[in-house]
């Protein structure tokens, strides 16, 4: 199974919570600190809300495609690389409360796209590791510049 993701940065987590809640007639899948997921079956969409800083208004994170296996993420890296888009892997990484493999690449208008696969839940809400190794990146809000252009963060993630 695939879907959409969209992660958004919000300032009111528990009003966004209440608020998708009630949009989208289900609750969270998953809630951890500062963070909350909703996998909703209709629309197919993986909605991800990222605690953000307290007033600033709500913004993009990032995009994404979950797909079921490794296998699905390894072929759309694979796609991707043959039509000449840049791309960033990250296997095995803990990010949003889940081990994943991904594959990032950004769109015209430089907003991070992620094709990914959760392949067990986590404990902490984890950082991808960036092309510099910083540990700056997904979920975290603090990834900039280079490493948030070649990660795919937007952090934004």
């Amino acid at each position: 199974m695939s879907r959409a993701q969209l992660a958004l940065r919000v300032s009111d987590l528990e009003g966004s919570i209440a608020f998708y809640s009630k949009l989208f007639g289900t609750e969270p899948a998953k809630r951890r600190e500062g963070y909350a997921n909703f996998a909703i079956a209709e629309p197919p969409l993986k909605l991800v809300l990222i605690e953000g800083e307290p007033g600033q208004e709500t913004r993009l994170d990032h995009l994404g495609v979950e797909v079921g296996s490794t296998e699905q993420v390894n072929a759309a890296t694979t796609r991707l690389k043959d039509a000449g888009l840049a791309t960033f892997e990250e296997n095995d990484t803990s990010c949003c409360y889940a081990r994943q493999d991904k594959v990032w690449v950004h769109g015209p208008g430089r907003e991070p796209w992620e094709v990914y696969v959760v392949k067990a839940d986590a404990d902490t809400l984890g950082k991808s590791a960036g092309p510099d190794a910083t540990g700056d990146g997904c979920c975290t809000g603090q990834a900039t510049g280079d490493t948030a252009a070649a990660s795919g963060c937007a952090c934004g993630h």
